[in-house]
């Protein structure tokens, strides 16, 4: 699945505002803190989407350059509103051909990308390329779907509605990409030697499990699989998902673990 076509209709706005706390949010907080520790004074980042990762690193290294990259440019115009600096800039950009020089960066982003990119390691290869000799590649991925209860709970609700056609988007989008062993091989083959891969742990959240299903039916490329199989199913959708989430849901809004794979990678 081609990552342009796969978020061809989401709604960015949603998607910035209620998937963030959800999955993006938690583990962009530790892809910007592994960033501090590299200390880089020029980063790439691909697959940037609305610009989550980009403004989290950008707080954690406020004198960094940064270029964000996405083939998505409904995407990139959320995330330039959200954030603006001269140090920072958006470009759309194919991570599979990327527009920029040999040895450009100190420093390639990746988080929650590469399992919508239709030639892994070639993409793997031109983080290679546009790295300086020490940089780093981080590459973020979720564990499987059912160390990530959210998604798996919101996958079987809304599949629940359509037993002759489930949606399998769970399993074929975000949650397609989910063995660090295909992953550290993919980074070999893309030129890398040097591979360090952590599973992570984080906690999902939202305000509520209503915003937590609005934002996930309706905010990214799961709204598409509802939307074929019924034009007007997205609200029975999302209210659905919501009842399914609600166990889920405490004193301070809802709260569930999540997992995925850090990958560091340098040249």
């Amino acid at each position: 699945m081609a990552a342009g076509e796969a978020f061809r209709h989401s709604t960015p706005e949603l998607y910035d505002r209620y998937m963030s706390p959800l999955f993006f949010e938690p583990c962009a907080k530790l892809v910007a803190d592994l960033a501090v520790a590299f200390q880089p004074e020029r980063v790439l980042e691909t697959a940037a989407g609305t610009g989550i990762v980009t403004r989290a690193v950008h707080g954690a290294l406020p004198s960094a350059s940064i270029v964000a990259t996405d083939v998505n440019e409904a995407m990139l115009a959320v995330a330039a509103q959200r954030l603006s600096s001269d140090l920072v800039s958006f470009q759309l950009a194919n991570a599979q051909a990327l527009p920029f020089d040999d040895e450009s960066f100190d420093l390639v982003v990746c988080q929650f990308g590469i399992m919508f990119f239709p030639d892994r390691a070639k993409a793997n290869s031109e983080a290679r390329r546009v790295l300086g000799p020490g940089g780093h590649y981080l590459v973020v991925t979720f564990e499987e779907l059912d160390r990530n209860p959210i998604a798996k709970v919101v996958g079987e609700a809304v599949a629940a509605l359509f037993p002759n056609d489930p949606p399998t988007y769970m399993e074929q989008g975000p949650f397609c990409y989910t063995d660090a062993a295909q992953l550290q091989q993919d980074l070999l083959a893309g030129g890398f030697t040097k591979i360090d891969i952590q599973t992570v742990t984080a906690r999902s959240g939202a305000a509520n499990a209503y915003e937590a299903a609005l934002g996930i039916c309706q905010g990214g490329p799961f709204r598409a699989e509802i939307e074929k199989r019924d034009p007007e199913g997205l609200d029975r959708a999302t209210e659905a998902a919501a009842e399914a989430l609600h166990r889920f849901e405490g004193p301070n809004g809802l709260d569930a673990p999540m997992s995925a794979h850090f990958a560091v990678a340098t040249k």
